[in-house]
């Protein structure tokens, strides 16, 4: 979402308000779903703003935030396949610390809200993370497989890029991400009362929007900043994503309580709310 463009801001705000009188006792979860590089935070942040003007205690968790610490991938890695060593699919998440901090939520208790330091490609030391308030009211939980569903396993046989074909020729790794996206996820994405999607065109301006993020935080950062990836390794990565973006895509605009379609722009080119499921 490009700051100026305000119809998407609008747009989850109106769907969002209506919500709120009817959760007066209980925390409204505001799940938003979007592919890398497409907004999300830009987006989060505003509706953090807005609502918390409006006198409605917010708070943001971030999928990425619920990263498993770099030694609990090298085992991941060890144990089942060593793509899961790259932070970002199912199964690289700690859902149990997402699942806990909702229920503390739900309590009307105060809880800490867990940060990853990308840079460094590990959780953030506790005296880094934020804190979500008692009574918060609004919890908006963002990241780019919120919401999201399991693959039927017949779907997984043919790879979908050089990742996959290359790095995972026996589908290992890909039968555990679907296989740990139909577990603990499921329940995390239950507690969600209202899903919005921002739908990219296609996976394919993934990588464009993705480089140009990257490119951002060097020109603030300085080339040497750590933690910050080439054009080159940038499309490696984003192979890690394709699959379930693509899936995503596909599957969850039929059911989204609100669907913003992008365009390449990021801008808010069809605004739609299909009837979910």
């Amino acid at each position: 979402m490009r700051h100026e463009d305000s119809r998407t801001l609008d747009a989850v705000v109106a769907a969002i308000q209506p919500a709120l009188p009817a959760r007066k006792r209980r925390l409204l979860v505001v799940g938003l779903s979007g592919a890398q590089g497409c907004g999300k935070s830009t987006l989060t942040a505003a509706l953090a703003r807005r609502f918390q003007q409006a006198g409605i205690r917010t708070a943001v968790l971030s999928l990425d935030d619920l990263y498993r610490t770099r030694a609990e991938r090298e085992c991941l890695a060890a144990r089942v396949h060593p793509l899961l060593r790259t932070r970002g699919v199912p199964g690289t998440h700690d859902v149990m610390l997402g699942l806990n901090l909702i229920a503390a939520l739900d309590d009307s208790r105060e809880t800490a809200l867990p940060r990853f330091d990308k840079a460094r490609d590990d959780r953030a030391c506790k005296d880094h993370w934020g804190k979500a308030e008692a009574d918060t009211e609004l919890l908006i939980l963002e990241g780019w497989c919120v919401g999201a569903r399991p693959q039927p396993e017949t779907a997984l046989d043919k790879p979908v890029n050089t990742l996959e074909q290359e790095g995972d020729p026996q589908a290992i790794w890909r039968r555990f991400v679907n296989s740990a996206l139909a577990g603990d996820y499921q329940r995390l994405f239950k507690r969600i009362d209202l899903l919005i999607l921002l739908a990219a065109p296609s996976f394919d301006i993934v990588r464009a929007w993705r480089t140009q993020q990257e490119q951002e935080l060097r020109a603030r950062a300085g080339p040497d900043a750590p933690g910050l990836m080439s054009d080159d390794e940038i499309a490696h990565f984003i192979q890690h994503y394709e699959r379930l973006t693509n899936h995503i895509l596909t599957e969850m605009p039929a059911r989204a309580d609100l669907v913003i379609t992008l365009a390449e722009d990021r801008s808010a080119k069809e605004i739609k709310a299909p009837r979910g499921d």
